[in-house]
């Protein structure tokens, strides 16, 4: 038996992301993000919802573009330390070690160690209430070679993403492979498509 628990949102599991663009000064800022995800095939689209509050609102909306990094496990802590600072009180890059890089294709930096780099021109954005939807259409992505196949699939378990566990704050590895998605349903059919 289910029990009620409010209006808690618990999609587990959340993916850890980190958000960069230029502030109104050009300089280079990260913020920390669970709430990203794709919402579009055609054309190529990314979602991500901020706070209005954020520094990184403004300066997506003043540059119109932004990038999607995926970090590894190994930088947890510089992850988490892009959460919970502010932009418009400290340079994270200075301040984490970690390093911007220009992107190639949008006015917006990208994370030089995380093996995961995803370039968005804001297509649009969308008012919810405490948070601002921020529609980005995906113009390229950049991948760690060493993460690629030799058909230039990114190998999951060289990426070694994580995610947030949503309310309670704890972070977690991507787990073992445990089926193959659009096969293992199949058994299930009783005719073939």
């Amino acid at each position: 038996m289910k029990k009620s628990i409010g209006k808690e949102m618990p999609l587990y599991p959340a993916p850890v992301s980190v958000i960069a663009s230029y502030d109104k000064s050009d300089r280079a800022n990260v913020m920390t993000a669970s709430w990203v995800g794709i919402c579009c095939s055609e054309p190529p689209c990314i979602q991500v919802s901020i706070r209005k509050s954020r520094h990184t609102h403004d300066s997506i909306l003043i540059h119109q573009a932004f990038t999607i990094n995926i970090p590894s496990s190994k930088y947890i802590a510089e992850t988490d330390f892009f959460g919970i600072s502010s932009g418009s009180r400290c340079d994270k890059f200075t301040e984490s070690g970690l390093h911007a890089q220009k992107a190639p294709n949008v006015e917006a930096p990208l994370v030089e160690e995380f093996p995961i780099s995803i370039e968005c021109e804001l297509l649009d954005t969308l008012n919810l209430g405490s948070h601002v939807m921020f529609i980005g259409r995906v113009v390229n992505t950049l991948v760690s070679e060493e993460c690629l196949d030799e058909k230039n699939k990114i190998i999951p378990e060289k990426i070694s993403p994580f995610c947030i566990a949503p309310g309670n704050g704890d972070y977690f590895a991507l787990g073992e492979k445990i089926g193959k998605a659009y096969s293992d349903g199949n058994k299930f059919m009783k005719r073939k498509i």
